[in-house]
């Protein structure tokens, strides 16, 4: 077999278990979910900000992935795989590893829209399985995040205010690009509808 042939099965076979990986996840965990308290409403934030970002990135025209404001700020596609690496580096602060294999250099080296979508979809998969896999006495516990004492609900906020801060600037990015948010634009219609 030629390798196109193999990297062709390779991707098609990657493809099936991204597909169904995270909905079998999503099965066996589902009964841990919290129903209340600061770990229930951390997930519904949680999921929020990611629908946001998710939407936003996938509305983002592919050519101007690297379009950036200024030399030596982020590029647009710079911003999504930040967040990328940010969602598990967040979560090492709670007591997981980062995945194997995540390379420090995605900011540079992802830019395929695509690849960027899935990358954040497991991303914000993983700090939501973390969320939901812990235990709410585990909040309470110690950490050190960037150079000081703090507990893992710390954690879990700073990593909560990280997101909404590069939706924000997502949100510049894309305005300045022309594009409008989905979720604006949606609302826009339905009013422009009721009149």
């Amino acid at each position: 077999m030629n390798t196109k042939v193999w990297q062709r099965a390779f991707s098609a076979i990657l493809v099936v278990v991204l597909a169904i990986g995270p909905a079998l996840a999503g099965d066996a965990s589902s009964k841990n979910v919290p129903k209340s308290g600061f770990r229930a409403e951390y997930l519904a934030q949680l999921a929020d900000v990611e629908k946001k970002i998710v939407d936003l990135a996938g509305a983002v025209p592919q050519e101007k992935y690297g379009w950036r404001p200024g030399e030596g700020v982020r590029s647009i596609s710079e911003v999504y795989a930040h967040i990328v690496g940010a969602n598990y580096f967040f979560m090492t602060f709670v007591g997981v590893k980062m995945p194997a294999g995540m390379d420090p250099a995605m900011e540079k080296t992802m830019t395929d829209k695509g690849k960027i979508a899935e990358m954040l979809k497991q991303s914000f998969n993983h700090v939501r399985q973390t969320v939901t896999d812990m235990l709410d006495a585990s909040l309470e516990k110690e950490t050190d995040m960037f150079g000081r004492k703090t507990t893992y609900r710390d954690a879990l906020l700073t990593e909560m205010n990280h997101l909404h801060e590069h939706m924000g600037q997502s949100i510049a990015y894309a305005r300045t690009n022309g594009v409008v948010p989905p979720w604006t634009a949606a609302e826009q219609a339905s009013q422009k509808d009721s009149k």
